[in-house]
């Protein structure tokens, strides 16, 4: 119901302090894999990829890359949105061979909305794209906190890292990608008194515009 997903978000916060001890298990991780791969994309492109790290040796690199913030190491897995930092034809072509496929149409039937794509994307300047991309990979971070929430799984959306070094670390360079938010995901620590802070956020009369 509504009620339960509000309930949901109004639980969640950006946690500061992870336990742990506590483990998000293989089908938990899963399942927010899946919401993940179901976001809402421009054209449905998806031009991003997610890596999911769990091994402790890789998490210690990391935390030294984000500035010695513990969520790095003591949370059950980390969450790194890369976006593609460029692209050609082959990001609209890859899209349209999968789609034929999977909705079982007959190959080139699918061509004009090829060709939507490739006049509103590839004459873009490079920066253009770049900011494209990241956008798209916002969106899926925005799944990733909403589904956690509705299971019970803490989060903790995070920019401030070295994104350089994230890419050295992950071997994104040669992917032609770049790491651009972080999510770390397990259960929060007892200890951590920021979840029993009240959620701030601006009043809808300032936020909404009605017409």
């Amino acid at each position: 119901m509504m009620s339960n997903y509000i309930e949901n978000l109004n639980w969640r916060y950006a946690t500061k302090k992870f336990d742990a001890s506590k483990k998000v298990s293989a089908e938990d991780l899963q399942t927010l894999k899946d919401a993940v791969q179901l976001s809402a994309s421009s054209y449905g492109l998806q031009p991003y990829k997610i890596v999911v790290v769990e091994e402790e040796t890789v998490k210690e690199q990391l935390k030294e890359a984000g500035y010695n913030q513990s969520q790095f190491t003591d949370a059950s897995a980390i969450f790194v949105f890369a976006h593609q930092t460029d692209f050609g034809e082959e990001l609209v072509d890859s899209y349209i061979n999968h789609a034929e496929r999977i909705q079982q149409v007959e190959a080139g039937s699918l061509e004009q909305y090829a060709d939507l794509m490739r006049n509103a994307l590839l004459n873009l300047p490079q920066e253009a794209k770049a900011g494209w991309t990241s956008r798209q990979a916002y969106i899926a971070l925005g799944n990733l906190l909403s589904a956690a929430a509705a299971h019970k799984i803490d989060t903790c959306p995070m920019e401030g890292f070295d994104a350089d070094a994230f890419d050295s670390i992950l071997g994104l360079k040669d992917q032609n990608l770049h790491a651009v938010v972080v999510a770390a995901v397990g259960y929060r620590s007892a200890d951590d008194k920021m979840q029993h802070a009240k959620k701030v956020r601006r009043p809808q009369e300032e936020l909404f515009i009605t017409i």
